[in-house]
């Protein structure tokens, strides 16, 4: 933590009652900083903002898909009647969502299932705050690739890759696009963190399959939820001032950019 980066900034973050989102909110709210979680489960809202108002997190929950692009406008709307405005998105809804690894069990609803809540969910989460964030007058949003849309990966499947990848592309050309609105769009792309889901994915994977991961990692371990989390608010928050465009690798050096 680096003080109060945050301060009088109000952040929407999709996908916010997972682990990895619940811990964005906490570190974004300890920073000074007013959250909305963004969840397709109300329970799970809920359940994020019970703990978020635990901390003293100034925090509205709200239930929203990110498939539907009606229900995201209202819902970022409702976080701008509450908090007087929007600074930041954190567009963390997405990942391989149950779906099969190897070509021959992907269904077509899979694909279907895994473009729609990572492409077209960081599309219409974008378009819904991109106009709040220019009446702010600036703005970061930072979206979430993954090591799986930049290398191939033993873990997820072809569907996860290919979204993962096209949101490096969807993240370029906004960026491209809103610059000139001092608005900064710039992509995490994280490495394998065993939270929820990917924690049973890797446990049901063969041995050879978990070594061939462990042994393909420089730092020959796995990170903590915080050496995620820090990334994403340095990409949130004025340190990263004079970036956008750009894709932070966060995976212990198992895929290095040349």
């Amino acid at each position: 933590m680096t003080g109060n980066r945050f301060s009088g900034k109000v952040a929407i973050v999709t996908g916010g009652a997972g682990g990895l989102g619940i811990a964005i909110c906490s570190s974004i709210a300890a920073e000074g900083g007013s959250v909305a979680v963004f969840d397709a489960s109300q329970e799970q809202v809920d359940r994020a903002v019970a703990d978020l108002e635990a901390e003293g997190a100034p925090v509205i929950g709200l239930c929203a898909d990110v498939r539907d692009p009606a229900a995201l406008e209202a819902a970022t709307a409702q976080v701008v009647d509450r908090f007087g405005g929007l600074d930041i998105l954190v567009a963390a809804a997405g990942g391989s969502l149950g779906t099969p690894r190897d070509l021959e069990d992907i269904s077509p609803e899979d694909l279907d299932l895994v473009i729609d809540v990572n492409i077209k969910g960081t599309y219409y989460s974008a378009a819904a705050a991109v106009p709040h964030l220019r009446t702010r007058g600036a703005g970061a949003i930072v979206t979430f690739s993954s090591i799986g849309g930049r290398s191939t990966s033993p873990v997820t499947g072809i569907p996860y890759a290919a979204a993962k990848a096209g949101i490096l592309g969807l993240t370029r050309r906004l960026a491209r696009e809103v610059g000139p609105d001092a608005i900064r769009v710039n992509a995490i792309a994280p490495g394998l963190f065993l939270t929820g889901r990917l924690q049973g994915m890797f446990d049901a994977m063969s041995e050879h399959d978990r070594n061939e991961v462990l042994d393909s990692i420089p730092l020959r371990r796995m990170p903590g939820i915080e050496e995620c989390v820090e990334p994403v608010l340095f990409l949130a928050s004025d340190q990263s001032s004079y970036i956008t465009g750009a894709v932070l690798d966060v995976n212990g050096g198992r895929f290095m950019a040349g």
